[in-house]
């Protein structure tokens, strides 16, 4: 399958993964469309350096790398099984402005990325059906410690950033950014700081 055809539909995508990941694709990781619409709005600002914070197995970041060459995508996930997978389908599909790093988005420096993907991957903490795996303690209170440290990296970060969420609540973003282009029920938010 050539890289063009990969990335034609989510079903050409996941079969990169493993069976187990496949199955958790609708639950847990960003569809294609969704992807490349986010990666259009965070490559549409100045800085080529975009965070993709609790990036599962890299399927944000490969394909808005695919489609935006030019940009930068760093994705940070604390489960080392699914950076493996990542890392699988990075080299499937070549991509090579990609890189995945594997710790708990709470301990990386955030200064050097200009912009933010968000799939509200905190939510496994509050909400059990389907999860990805069993392996990681999840509660309320880290939870409530994990969306507090995100509220506060996106109130330090300068006017201009972008950030795009997907199935997030609105009150998740400071006031200071200012949601764009907003259609009611679309899950996938487009913001800009002010």
């Amino acid at each position: 399958m050539n890289s063009n055809e990969r990335f034609s539909s989510d079903a050409a995508f996941d079969s990169l993964y493993s069976l187990r990941t496949q199955q958790l694709s609708s639950m847990h990781w960003t569809p294609l469309d969704i992807a490349r619409r986010a990666a259009e709005h965070l490559t549409a600002g100045s800085g080529t350096q975009i965070l993709d914070v609790g990036s599962g197995v890299g399927k944000f970041c490969i394909t808005a790398a695919h489609y935006f060459p030019q940009h930068f995508f760093s994705g940070v996930e604390q489960r080392k099984a699914l950076i493996d997978e990542a890392l699988i389908a990075q080299n499937a599909t070549n991509i090579s402005n990609v890189s995945f790093i594997h710790a708990n988005f709470t301990t990386l420096s955030m200064e050097r990325y200009d912009h933010f993907y968000f799939y509200n991957s905190f939510s496994e903490n509050i909400v059990h059906y389907k999860p990805i795996d069993n392996l990681i303690q999840t509660s309320k209170e880290i939870y409530e410690e994990y969306l507090a440290r995100f509220y506060e990296l996106l109130e330090e970060k300068p006017a201009g950033t972008r950030l795009a969420t997907f199935h997030c609540p609105d009150d998740y973003v400071p006031p200071a950014y200012k949601r764009l282009k907003h259609v009611a029920g679309d899950p996938l938010g487009l913001w800009l700081k002010q």
